[in-house]
């Protein structure tokens, strides 16, 4: 243990800037948002040349796709800040506010249905970036999966989009075989021939698209490409699994919308300390999806983000 000479003020004063204190020492941590958990080699390198100017050369990764830099003394704080701001990075990413977001690798992923790296950042913009002055009762977590293999556990955050690929089945096209092989490649059970003719049990289809372009009669040719939005997830002391909305979306723009009524009636409606998946929890899931598939949050969004609220602190779990 060293002689700790940082006062609480200021400890918190830097941790809003996103450097978190190395438990016993003098020296923070600073974390790097790196937006989606994309940076390109000039900023790795940047990266490292400020690890071994200001902090002891050691760089791990967060959970949340940032990079912390350790070791670094508080009178280098500043200094640190500037040097990393020439390749364009900032850091950041803590307090009862939109958190970074997390995505998956997406397209380039042999599994992937949607480009997470495009939607993630265009969310980090939007939300990370727009509401970052904006007061929440707690953190709000918020993940981008390229498929139903949910790397990134989407329905362990806040809120989570998983990419979606729903099948568009021509019957006309389907010869009933005998060995199907949509029914051996579904890795859900969801596709059967019954009776001369595939069915596909919507219920338990997820739409990974995997049985698109498989049929040798080119009864599932191609699939409308959409996004299944979780709500109420969260990771820690108290575990909650999200719930999908009933809706599969087939639009971004109203994918953006929903992440934005989310976080708007959180603000309104949680109170402070609680996560999202408690309010969900207090308000029932029908009433907090039904808020969000409307429009009368975004009617009051002016009113929402001035509204004085959750300035106290104190999170509960």
């Amino acid at each position: 243990m060293e002689s700790l000479t940082i006062s609480p003020a200021d400890e918190k004063r830097v941790k809003a800037l996103g450097f978190l204190r190395n438990k016993g020492t003098n020296n923070f941590s600073g974390r790097i948002i790196t937006i989606n958990g994309k940076i390109t080699a000039a900023q790795n390198k940047c990266i490292a040349e400020a690890a071994e100017l200001f902090g002891n050369g050691i760089v791990t990764f967060t959970s949340r796709l940032t990079v912390e830099v350790q070791g670094i003394p508080y009178d280098k704080i500043e200094d640190f800040r500037a040097y990393i701001a020439k390749e364009g990075l900032v850091t950041g990413g803590t307090g009862s506010k939109v958190r970074p977001v997390v995505s998956c690798k997406g397209t380039t992923c042999q599994y992937g249905l949607i480009d997470t790296f495009a939607l993630s950042e265009e969310i980090h913009e939007k939300f990370f970036n727009g509401y970052a002055d904006v007061r929440l009762p707690h953190k709000f977590k918020i993940a981008v999966g390229g498929c139903p293999n949910s790397c990134v556990k989407p329905d362990l955050n806040d809120l989570g989009i998983v990419g979606q690929r729903i099948p568009n089945f021509d019957e006309d096209f389907c010869n009933g075989c005998k060995k199907c092989p949509l029914e051996e490649i579904c890795p859900m059970d969801a596709a059967k021939v019954i009776d001369g003719i595939l069915n596909i049990n919507k219920e338990k289809c997820n739409n990974c698209g995997l049985c698109i372009g498989k049929c040798h009669f080119d009864s599932i040719e191609d699939g409308t490409a959409g996004y299944k939005i979780y709500i109420g997830g969260r990771w820690g002391k108290r575990v909650a699994r999200g719930k999908p909305l009933s809706k599969i979306f087939t639009d971004k723009d109203e994918v953006l919308s929903v992440i934005e009524k989310a976080i708007l009636l959180y603000r309104e409606q949680g109170k402070t300390g609680e996560r999202f998946s408690k309010t969900i929890e207090r308000l029932t899931f029908e009433n907090v999806e039904s808020q969000l598939l409307s429009n009368d949050i975004l009617d009051r969004k002016e009113e929402l983000l001035e509204a004085k609220l959750h300035l106290t602190g104190g999170a509960t779990c």
